[in-house]
């Protein structure tokens, strides 16, 4: 049931306001305290924190995945300098981009002490993670903290337990060192809630990182982790792991656990929500994966499929086949983003990769589709969530589930419908998925990069693979340049939406963000998709522009 309304009910800014200082005071637990953040900020904040945080600190955040595990896995570098080093970073993000909702501090220190303990006694690792900070989204459950889901009414709920995945992640040796912001409803390509407030795009604070895990997107770019858990309904891990440059994976349904997350409406599963990991680094991801799968959470979580993680190799007797999807017949993308396709393809073909056009398949009815199964009752759960608190709906709220005319109650009847219709359209778009007979589909990962505030609203270039439940891994390519990324006055639009996602183009605005793509397999193809990726990044060398760099 939703929250209801106290009988006597504390105003929600008062609770807001208690949210937000109880952040400040996890942040102040830290010792030394982190440097105060400059007050004239630029746009971009990308370079602040190599400017007032130590070189010391730097020197172990700006480590890849890999690179961290290898030096805590042989005692090079302590759990706890490493914790520290990335306490230090998050608070100094959480000054620039508004990302965290909680630092973690005191309890992150004791389990990398813990660690450093255990590896001085038994000269081994505690496992694969041994060290590894991890950043989590708010809403997966931790014992005794609470779990919002970004609603004011839900401030009080307290996790019972550990959600599965942290259980999994902790017995691999992981210290989880901060929680990071989400979204009123969960509902959105951006992040802001009344609680906390925006969070902004560490290249641009005007415009989103993206959303419902927009916070883990902005804490990553910024090196404040190296590795954080988001979740995806609708594309709410690759929306901003596209925005921010950095890398993320939305799972197959089913292969990592979710037992134990505050999620919305129980049984509202016509459409499944998964964890996923996003990191700085392609490693990051298939070391995540491969370390949950491998601790076979089915044994303790009967949804999960018992699938083992099974090591894909890139065949050498035939060259792969790849698709393009160039646009989805609705909304064609913004210039980078074709010119980010460009790009890869014509290197791809270089490098002897046979890629092929893939035309979309009715894209426009797997919106309605899974806009119908979103919110099978109205939207009445997140409304009164909202409601008794007294709180306003955030822009983006008001629009999915009050100007979204597809939402609507539905009887048993048109429920049935809608979910024959989905299991209809999985089954023609695996037909169509065979006529071209490709091993992966390269497509945006939205309409445009990074859109400014409050604009996010269209969704189908991701939610159309969480219908068909196909998994979909995003990486960066470029950066935004206004010299070539030139709108097409000329030519007519596909669709009224299309009409006004060019609208949304400003290109003075976008120059210099991350431009990504994403590779998308059919069901249960994680690994193979993990494994091209990889290959390619081999391959072409990706990013093809220094992200860290100008435009």
């Amino acid at each position: 049931m939703p929250p209801k309304k106290a009988k006597t009910q504390r105003p929600w800014q008062d609770i807001a306001a208690e949210a937000q200082d109880y952040r400040a005071s996890t942040i102040s637990q830290l010792s030394p305290p982190p440097p105060n953040i400059p007050e004239d900020l630029p746009k971009d904040v990308t370079s602040v924190p190599a400017k007032i945080l130590d070189k010391s600190i730097l020197s172990i955040t700006n480590l890849a995945v890999e690179e961290l595990i290898s030096l805590l896995s042989s005692g090079q570098l302590s759990a706890v300098e490493v914790t520290n080093a990335f306490l230090q970073q998050a608070a100094v993000s959480q000054g620039l981009v508004n990302c965290i909702t909680e630092l973690l501090t005191s309890q992150a220190i004791k389990q990398a002490q813990d660690l450093d303990d255990y590896f001085a006694e038994h000269k081994r690792p505690t496992g694969p993670l041994h060290g590894l900070p991890i950043s989590v989204k708010e809403h997966i459950g931790f014992e005794g903290l609470r779990c919002t889901t970004g609603y004011v009414s839900s401030w009080d709920r307290i996790a019972k337990e550990d959600a599965h995945v942290l259980q999994i992640l902790r017995d691999a040796g992981a210290v989880f060192h901060c929680r990071t912001t989400e979204p009123q409803t969960m509902m959105h390509l951006e992040t802001d809630s009344n609680l906390y407030g925006v969070t902004n795009n560490p290249y641009n604070r005007n415009v989103t990182s993206g959303g419902s895990s927009g916070g883990e997107g902005a804490l990553i770019a910024l090196r404040g982790s190296c590795l954080g858990i988001g979740s995806d309904v609708g594309g709410s891990i690759r929306n901003p792991a596209a925005n921010c440059g950095i890398y993320g994976i939305k799972p197959t349904a089913f292969r990592i656990p979710t037992d134990g997350w505050g999620y919305t409406m129980a049984g509202a599963d016509a459409i499944d929500s998964v964890l996923g990991p996003l990191s700085s680094s392609l490693s990051g991801l298939k070391l995540f994966m491969k370390t949950v799968i491998d601790a076979q959470p089915w044994l303790t979580e009967p949804a999960i499929v018992p699938m083992p993680w099974r090591e894909f190799t890139v065949p050498s007797c035939r060259p792969l086949r790849i698709g393009v999807l160039w646009h989805d017949d609705i909304v064609r993308p913004h210039p980078p983003i074709t010119r980010g396709l460009k790009m890869v393809t014509e290197q791809l073909k270089q490098h002897g990769v046979e890629v092929v056009d893939f035309p979309a398949h009715l894209h426009d009815e797997a919106w309605a589709i899974i806009a119908s199964l979103y919110f099978p009752d109205g939207g009445a759960w997140d409304i009164e969530a909202i409601e008794s608190s007294g709180e306003p709906f955030r822009p983006l709220s008001a629009f999915i589930l009050k100007e979204n005319e597809i939402v609507k109650e539905l009887s048993t009847g048109e429920l049935s419908y809608w979910l024959e219709e989905r299991e209809v359209y999985r089954k023609e778009y695996a037909l169509h998925w065979n006529k071209f007979g490709i091993d992966a589909l390269l497509c945006p990962v939205g309409p445009g990069v990074a859109p400014k505030h409050n604009t996010a609203k269209y969704w189908s270039y991701t939610s159309q693979w969480n219908l068909l439940n196909y998994p979909g891994v995003v990486f960066p390519v470029t950066r935004v340049d206004k010299n070539q990324d030139v709108l097409e006055k000329k030519g007519k639009p596909l669709s009224g939406l299309d009409k006004s996602n060019r609208d949304l183009w400003d290109a003075e605005e976008f120059h210099g963000l991350p431009v990504s793509l994403q590779l998308v397999g059919r069901r249960f193809d994680d690994e193979k998709i993990l494994a091209i990726l990889e290959h390619f990044i081999e391959l072409i060398g990706l990013p093809m522009s220094n992200l860290d760099g100008e435009a």
